[in-house]
């Protein structure tokens, strides 16, 4: 118990006194996440074990929602922006379209009707980010960015805890996956109720842009600091798809035999509170450092958590204790990216320009999503010795980020400020 109160108590010490709106977005968001969370890790075992697609094919699916998270990426940044659309409106259709994926899912039976389910998703997805990101930095200081965005970003963690125990507990005991996908359109609905009900818009009049110009990504994506940032980051996002995507299967198929639901559930549930109880600790400890640092030492904690999975693959012993181990070092790993992350692009944005600027930063997750799965889905259908090679290789992929962010270190340190 004193522990405890140490934990939380350095957590929350010194925390800024936000706008009442920072929190009833995070709520919003703990809401939909919770459903996301019922079906995260579960899905991909589902659609394999009862519904008999093969790991590639799941792969491949999950990998074509980033197709459309594309899509829904480049047009909710535009419009995330744009005074006629705005941050609300986005928001509110990402909530809607993300409802309709999950009644295509609940009556998906076969390959196709999975990927039109996943397209929906990702379009939904995609919608969702650039505006619920520029959303918390329209309404917070620079003072208080990264403390606001580790919030939101712990209420993501708590939501989908929830969602993972919940349906961890669900599946356990009653086997039906499919009520997993109508309990994630009904948060769904839920966050849209949230929205709707008692967030007013939050893009500053000043900054709107008329219409739905590009001219924003002309400017974007001239901006050699974001695109050396963006080139570390397609990395970081491939790391969170395995996390979601690959290691549920590898550690149901080859570790120990195949893990238990039962223990599957565990597993993923102690990643997801352990992410939620270190993300302010661990963000408030990377503030006496800069955002590239911050990152590289994330980069360094993905790399021996997929490490650590290789090690339970091949273990003749003691392989839940190490994928314990390795899910509590990614868990931690995650909660080190994310705020991080968010402020950085934030702090690189012109202020008219921040929904298009986290949209790019958004549609690293796309390019990271849409390269992630399908690796992992190929590597665990071919011989063994590939499907244990991969974590190896993926820990060694390390590097090349650390290096990135080496480059855009150098290039932030050499570029004068205002």
């Amino acid at each position: 118990m004193k522990w405890g109160r140490w934990f939380l108590g350095n957590a929350f010490a010194g925390m800024p006194q936000f706008d009442r709106r920072v929190w009833i977005l995070s709520f919003g968001r703990l809401l939909s996440q919770v459903g996301i969370g019922f079906t995260l890790f579960y899905a991909p075992i589902f659609f394999v074990s009862q519904v008999g697609l093969s790991a590639t094919q799941v792969g491949l699916g999950l990998g074509s929602g980033s197709i459309s998270g594309v899509v829904g990426r480049v047009w909710g940044g535009t419009a995330a922006d744009s005074v006629t659309w705005g941050r609300r409106r986005v928001l509110l259709i990402s909530a809607a379209v993300s409802t309709l994926a999950d009644l295509v899912l609940v009556l998906a039976t076969d390959f196709p009707v999975f990927v039109v389910g996943q397209l929906l998703m990702g379009l939904g997805v995609g919608l969702y980010w650039p505006a619920t990101e520029a959303m918390v930095a329209d309404i917070v200081t620079v003072e208080q960015r990264q403390d606001a965005f580790a919030i939101v970003r712990l209420a993501d963690s708590l939501g989908l805890g929830l969602g993972v125990i919940f349906g961890g507990i669900l599946v356990a005991t009653t086997g039906a996956y499919r009520l997993l996908f109508v309990i994630d359109g009904v948060t769904f609905l839920l966050f849209f109720g949230v929205i709707y009900g008692a967030i007013a818009e939050t893009l500053p009049p000043q900054l709107a842009n008329p219409g739905s110009s590009l001219r924003g990504w002309a400017i974007a994506l001239k901006d050699q600091t974001l695109l050396i940032y963006v080139a570390g980051n397609i990395l970081f996002t491939t790391y969170l798809a395995q996390v979601q995507s690959t290691v549920p299967l590898y550690l149901s198929q080859f570790v120990g035999g195949g893990l238990s639901e039962a223990t599957l559930s565990g597993l993923f549930t102690g990643h997801v509170v352990l992410a939620a109880l270190c993300q302010l600790p661990v963000s408030r400890a990377l503030q006496s450092m800069s955002e590239v640092r911050g990152l590289m030492v994330s980069a360094c904690l993905w790399g021996l958590g997929f490490g650590l999975v290789g090690l339970a693959g091949v273990s003749s012993v003691g392989s839940v204790a190490w994928a314990a181990v390795a899910m509590a070092t990614m868990a931690i790993a995650m909660a080190s990216y994310t705020p991080v992350a968010s402020s950085l692009v934030v702090a690189l944005a012109p202020e008219d320009r921040r929904g298009v600027y986290l949209s790019v930063n958004s549609l690293c997750w796309a390019f990271g999503y849409f390269i992630g799965p399908p690796l992992g889905g190929w590597a665990l259908d071919q011989a063994r010795w590939v499907a244990d090679g991969f974590w190896v290789a993926a820990a060694v992929s390390v590097s090349v980020a650390i290096a990135i962010l080496a480059i855009l270190g150098r290039r932030l340190a050499s570029t004068p400020k205002g």
